[in-house]
């Protein structure tokens, strides 16, 4: 089994009740406004994180996180299928497809996505064709009334075992 650790909208600063609550987590997923370099450095540096996923954000720039932060990233991880994306809209797939899955794709199994600063977990019809659509919130600058949070989830062996978002000690930012 392997924990998949989900953040966004850092803003340029990695809390350390962040950095903390991502203990444990073999890969990690940034779904965008990173915002500095550090950031994703800080990210690789957690003991036992195999691999660090990105997107870019409104706040990010082309080309400042190196060619493998683009708009989208697409990992398979213990056989499930992720798709990122800063955009709620764009992890969103329609009946005529989508920017982020052409024709013939495999469909996600969870679309996550950054953007709002809200947490949110979609399933079943709301999130269909995936089987999830999960937004973490933002570690730095909560909205709507919510903490700053991370995502965890767990997979095997194709399949998802457990999603949840996780608070950070109540934390608001």
């Amino acid at each position: 089994m392997a924990v998949v650790g989900i953040l966004s909208d850092t803003h340029g600063f990695l809390p350390d009740r962040a950095y903390m609550a991502l203990g444990g987590c073999d890969y990690i997923i940034h779904a965008g406004d990173i915002c500095d370099r550090t950031v994703l450095r800080d990210l690789r540096s957690i003991p036992g994180v195999r691999e660090v996923f990105a997107v870019l954000g409104n706040n990010d720039r082309e080309g400042e996180y190196g060619p493998e932060v683009g708009r989208f990233s697409k990992p398979v991880i213990e056989g499930v299928r992720f798709l990122v994306a800063h955009y709620p809209d764009d992890v969103r797939i329609r009946p005529a497809g989508s920017s982020a899955v052409p024709p013939g794709e495999p469909v996600p199994d969870i679309c996550i996505h950054g953007h709002t600063h809200v947490p949110s977990l979609l399933m079943g019809r709301e999130a269909a064709p995936a089987k999830y659509v999960l937004c973490p919130g933002s570690v730095k600058r909560p909205r709507g009334g919510s903490s700053a949070s991370v995502a965890f989830v767990e997979v095997e062996a194709g399949r998802i075992v457990d999603v949840r978002i996780r608070p950070l000690s109540g934390a608001r930012g």
